[in-house]
């Protein structure tokens, strides 16, 4: 299961320049896009590189899930929604190739055509293109899906039509984008949005709506049962418009998709254990080491795997909210990752076997070096050097502890910190000088053991350097109003990052996400640096430029001290009832949303 991004990316490098090249003529409507250079798969192929294409239809997967959900809509911003809905529901123009950093091929369109810098798009749908109910996918339901979005539907539709000049029916089934922003990967998000069936929602209120209607798209799935907070079930669309179309060649196999809610990790593992659940993914060393030995697996009706990947590690960690004082100042931010005990927490959650996040492209060609900034890396960072945090451009690591509990020389950092930040501490109490205790609460989700038992060690640092901490458990519903809110003081966050990052990183980092409520911004970090990484990686013209933009940004957000990281997934560790198959070789994002359930089948 060897895999192999370097060879991907210095095959897109070399194809970067024949593409800008050729942007001196309007291309001619091709069955894909690149964000640079040409797609890897030829017009006349038959299937994705990682699918069977003659994989059986049958059976069905069974997964759990902590926690609750209170809407059917993923699209709005209002609601609890199951993460993997959207991803299982919807359909798009284009579908993005596990198999390649930032490739898409034709899904509801069977052509797209753009202009010689990218400044408009056109995509051609497909005539057979169909929604569930049987009725045809129109350029009117495209047209009325990106303004619905884009105005009344989740924020992460919404930075994108921002850029839209005009989106017209040019031709009878092609429809049009022109964009007023110089950005490369517009073409490309053009082709992701889900699309909706407009007459659905006549007379409806989509931002309001929940567990009352289900949206109806053109998906291979379609959900047939739910119970609020109990279970969701998809089954297979028998007459699905698309099974022979390339990109879905091969997918889609199972009959059923099933997700089941728990209270907690204890209750959800245990239906595992018990048949309930069928297929588990597990992040826990130790527990993958130590209970795993059950009568199932021991009698090999169950079977594990771990799976390699070559995804950047992401950001997993307790995030800081800057616009709180406590943590306004990066001194203070330093402290915090100088009193969290690492090694010590690593060492009692996963016996020291999970290597830690170093920053948030770790693991991946994109990560930051941390040494001083050299070449584009520097140039780039140059211009905001008298504004950055220190250690962005002279180079920066994450505080390492002695794996010991007590961490003196990480405690006694911490407490140089906080004195250079104003604060000491007076009658065993951290106060600044008018007397003020400095504390805060850590909010997390209801039924987050791992995480709580992380928080509980983190606190007992904190309490050497007179710091007392509020630890506060809330259900999903709270949860998600407060952090879309900004109404926490410290969080568990997790950012997946992917091999071609764009658009979306505003959302995550950008100055005005910072205080959009219900954006992903969550840090709340506002900075120019931020913002001008983000604006090069997705102007830049050679995968050079695009890999020190990306560089340089991980530099500025690593070095900020925005999270305190804690340990990687650097490979997926999977166990499964033996009837559920999936195919080989991995695609380099291995284990990610469009590989399972969607390329898994049954056989007995």
């Amino acid at each position: 299961m060897r895999i192999n991004i370097f060879q991907n990316l210095r095959r897109l490098t070399a194809a970067s320049a024949l593409a800008i090249a050729g942007h001196a003529a309007v291309a001619e409507p091709q069955h894909g896009i690149a964000m640079y250079g040409d797609p890897a798969l030829p017009p006349d192929f038959v299937s994705l590189p990682y699918v069977n294409p003659d994989a059986p239809k049958g059976g069905k997967i069974v997964t759990a899930a902590v926690g609750s959900f209170d809407s059917m809509n993923p699209y709005i911003q209002k609601g609890s929604v199951h993460w993997q809905l959207r991803f299982l529901i919807g359909e798009s123009l284009m579908g993005r190739t596990l198999d390649e950093p930032f490739s898409l091929y034709g899904v509801l369109a069977s052509g797209i055509e753009t202009g010689p810098n990218r400044e408009w798009v056109e995509f051609t749908l497909n005539p057979a293109a169909r929604f569930s109910d049987g009725s045809p996918v129109t350029v009117e339901d495209v047209i009325w899906s990106f303004e619905t979005l884009g105005t009344e539907g989740h924020g992460r539709y919404r930075g994108f039509w921002g850029k839209v000049d005009s989106l017209t029916e040019v031709r009878p089934g092609v429809v049009r984008f022109d964009f007023n922003t110089e950005d490369r990967e517009l073409a490309l998000l053009a082709g992701l949005r889900p699309i909706l069936k407009k007459a659905q929602w006549d007379g409806i209120d989509f931002a309001e709506s929940g567990l009352d209607i289900v949206p109806i798209t053109s998906s291979p799935y379609v959900i047939d049962d739910f119970e609020a907070g109990r279970f969701i079930s998809l089954t297979r669309n028998p007459d699905y418009w698309g099974a022979d179309i390339p990109f879905r060649k091969g997918t889609a196999n199972l009959d059923e998709i099933r997700l089941e809610f728990f209270g907690d990790e204890t209750a959800a593992f245990e239906a595992f254990k018990t048949g309930i659940v069928n297929s588990n993914r597990e992040f826990n060393v130790a527990k993958w080491e130590s209970q795993y030995n059950f009568p199932a697996t021991e009698s090999r009706e169950v079977v594990k795997f771990v799976l390699p990947h070559q995804r950047p590690s992401g950001m997993t960690g307790f995030v800081m909210n800057t616009r709180r004082d406590q943590f306004s100042d990066w001194r203070v931010r330093d402290a915090m990752l100088h009193a969290f005990n690492f090694e010590f927490v690593n060492e009692a959650m996963t016996g020291s076997a999970q290597p830690r996040i170093t920053s948030y492209w770790s693991n991946s060609p994109l990560g930051m070096s941390h040494d001083a900034a050299s070449g584009r890396v520097l140039d780039f960072l140059e211009p905001f050097a008298a504004d950055l945090t220190p250690g962005a451009i002279e180079g920066y690591a994450l505080p390492v502890g002695d794996g010991s509990e007590r961490n003196r020389a990480g405690t006694a950092k911490a407490l140089d910190m906080m004195e250079a930040a104003g604060w000491t501490i007076q009658d065993g109490v951290m106060k600044n000088a008018a007397g003020a205790p400095f504390t805060f609460q850590i909010l997390l989700k209801s039924g987050s053991t791992e995480n709580t038992a992380i928080a509980d060690m983190f606190a007992q640092s904190l309490e050497r350097i007179g710091v007392t901490v509020d630890i506060q458990s809330v259900d999903n519903a709270q949860f998600k109003e407060r952090t879309d809110a900004f109404d926490f003081d410290m969080t568990y966050y997790r950012r997946g990052v992917s091999l071609s990052p764009g658009n979306e990183q505003y959302a995550y980092y950008g100055i005005d996400a910072a205080n959009t409520e219900g954006s992903r911004n969550l840090m709340g970090v506002q900075s120019e640096a931020v913002d001008a990484m983000i604006g090069k990686l997705l102007t830049s013209e050679s995968q050079d430029d695009f890999v020190a933009a990306v560089k340089a940004l991980d530099r500025v957000l690593t070095s900020g001290r925005y999270v305190i990281p804690i340990y990687q997934w650097n490979i997926s560790r999977l166990a499964h009832v033996k009837e559920l198959r999936f195919p080989e070789p991995l695609p380099i994002f291995g284990d990610w949303p469009g590989w399972q359930p969607d390329v898994w089948w049954w056989e007995e």
